[in-house]
């Protein structure tokens, strides 16, 4: 069970919420979001309602204030707790919405997709297995998107208002829990 507590002002001050399952509006309980305290569990928060806007991946542990999560503000509306998982990871790329153009199948972290796939436009991925995360640029940084298994036909159904990927990784429940 997970738990997650986010707080308005500064240091873990002021109004707080807490989640202990997915959120989809949070915008009733607070008006910002200066810090969050994640004491079980790893969580994708998300700048808008409904999972939507700039994704924060907050593992175990505090978060004095935004910048500390690679926040681009304080507005935090929603979250998502992700689930455990201990199989494999497998993910199909493509150059191309609607899963056209070239492709690639990938197991393991890539910190600069461009090398390996000679493209940052990444339209559509098919996640076959495991939790994985897209970052805008290489080694890890700039914006991220969560992926659950499932079809993304375009580059907006993860969150993106670009194809730009610069890397991706495998996300790993050890991992979350320090």
């Amino acid at each position: 069970m997970g738990k997650i507590i986010f707080y308005e002002d500064r240091n873990f001050q002021g109004r707080h919420y807490e989640c202990s399952s997915d959120c989809s509006d949070m915008q009733h309980y607070f008006s910002r979001c200066n810090s969050i305290r994640v004491e079980n569990g790893c969580w994708v928060a998300y700048e808008k309602p409904n999972y939507s806007g700039y994704q924060y991946m907050l593992h175990k542990g505090e978060y004095p204030d935004y910048q500390r999560w690679a926040g681009f503000n304080d507005c935090i509306r929603s979250c998502r707790m992700v689930p455990p998982y201990n199989g494999s990871y497998r993910m199909k790329i493509f150059e191309r919405s609607d899963f056209g153009g070239q492709n690639l199948e990938l197991m393991e972290d890539c910190p600069n997709l461009h090398e390996r796939f000679h493209t940052r436009d990444i339209s559509s991925v098919n996640v076959m297995e495991g939790y994985w995360m897209l970052h805008e640029h290489p080694n890890y940084r700039g914006r991220q998107y969560f992926l659950l298994p499932g079809e993304y036909r375009r580059h907006s159904e993860w969150g993106s208002t670009s194809p730009t990927i610069g890397s991706l990784r495998r996300l790993f429940f050890s991992s979350f829990n320090p």
